[in-house]
């Protein structure tokens, strides 16, 4: 088998993390081979955002990512921060806005950050090979051997940076956690996360008769809670505040959804039986939630007629029902349209400040691949970018 070529930091997966890493490495004078199994680098951050990738969140905070380590993430965050990531888009003279709670997009084109990516590596020296499959990897005494088909590099560092299982359709694979397992490092086991929820039988009949529809509400698991729109599919419940959750729901439990976050229903209720006696029960709720869903779960709960014929303890069910919906979620639509992956190689393997295995010199995890989960947001992103790095320096 031929050598071909030895590098000081080999990079597998050129995504976010990857991307970030290899500039970082290259910048401190180390020869970089960054690889990628696709033809075409940076896919997740093309159709992030709607094509506009919300590339990082002004909120980024320790308390907006989920680790079996709540803390493991605040050496990363604190050493490359959201605003350093948006000095550099601001040096490519890349225009963005802020959305709301504190999301960035860019103002045209989610390809301006992946050109600028390139950019960075093309000037930090970075050799970058696409459509190229990684088959095998071999650690010796010095150095990590990368097989690539009939040929081989070798490197001082390896960094692993190749996702995690959600979107499979733009080539992502389990590969990350096979390389994770080969050199004896605990997994957390993998589920979809900030991912729609799905129902069945009379749950599922009601969210298909209302695909469209979107509400603002309060959606609950336990203690965690989001206040965000939420909106029904033909396939179950979806929308930020869903796929908030969804990243803290277990199967078989239940969800709680306040359809109307900001008003107490049941004195709503009474105050218009008061005032609008005659009034019929369907015109008055669809003053407080969208008319199509005030008559799916006037159906739904068999409440029908003029407020004033609707005795308060029937009124008192259907403000319960409005204000703290009970439902239990049959699964996820899973990886197919999850946002990202939860689990990961266990923080418990990595140091927190370089991202390198605390088993093995010069091996390190980044990004997705990592047991570190952020919400809905740019966080996920803020979390490659931070990962990659501080991996980077250490390289």
């Amino acid at each position: 088998m031929k050598i071909d070529n030895h590098f000081d930091v080999i990079i597998i997966g050129a995504g976010a993390a990857g991307l970030i890493c290899a500039i970082e490495s290259g910048k401190r004078g180390k020869s970089v081979l960054l690889i990628d199994h696709s033809k075409k680098i940076g896919e997740k951050i093309r159709i992030s955002g709607g094509g506009r990738c919300n590339f990082t969140n002004l909120n980024t905070h320790d308390s907006k990512f989920i680790s079996n380590n709540d803390k493991f993430m605040v050496s990363a965050l604190s050493q490359y921060t959201q605003y350093d990531f948006i000095k550099l888009v601001e040096s490519h003279n890349i225009k963005f806005h802020e959305k709301k709670l504190g999301q960035l997009f860019c103002d045209e084109s989610s390809q301006h950050i992946i050109d600028m990516l390139l950019a960075e590596c093309e000037k930090s020296g970075v050799t970058l090979f696409k459509e190229k499959i990684v088959s095998n990897i071999i650690k010796n005494e010095k150095f990590y051997s990368i097989d690539l088909g009939d040929t081989h590099y070798i490197s001082s560092s390896l960094v692993v940076a190749t996702g995690g299982l959600s979107v499979p359709k733009i080539g992502a694979t389990k590969f990350g956690y096979d390389i994770a397992k080969k050199f004896d490092l605990e997994i957390i086991d993998p589920s979809a996360a900030l991912v729609p929820l799905t129902f069945s039988d009379n749950i599922l009949k009601m969210c298909k008769e209302l695909t469209g529809i979107s509400q603002d509400a309060i959606v609950s698991y336990g203690k965690t809670f989001f206040k965000e729109g939420m909106l029904f599919t033909h396939r179950g419940l979806s929308g930020p505040s869903i796929l908030q959750i969804s990243s803290y729901w277990k199967l078989t439990n239940e969800i709680d959804i306040n359809l109307c976050p900001n008003l107490n229903v049941y004195q709503f209720l009474e105050d218009k039986k008061k005032s609008h006696s005659k009034q019929d029960l369907i015109s008055i709720i669809s003053d407080i939630i969208p008319k199509r869903l005030a008559i799916s779960l006037s159906n739904y709960l068999n409440i029908k007629g003029k407020i004033s014929e609707i005795p308060n303890k029937v009124l008192l069910n259907l403000a319960s029902f409005l204000n703290s919906w009970k439902l239990k979620p049959t699964g996820t639509e899973g990886y197919r349209t999850a946002e990202v992956t939860l689990g990961g190689v266990n923080t418990d393997e990595l140091s927190s400040k370089t991202m390198m295995s605390k088993k093995y010199p010069g091996l390190f995890f980044i990004g997705e691949v990592v047991d570190v989960t952020g919400h809905l947001g740019g966080y996920n992103f803020q979390w490659a970018w931070s990962s990659g790095y501080v991996a980077g320096q250490y390289t």
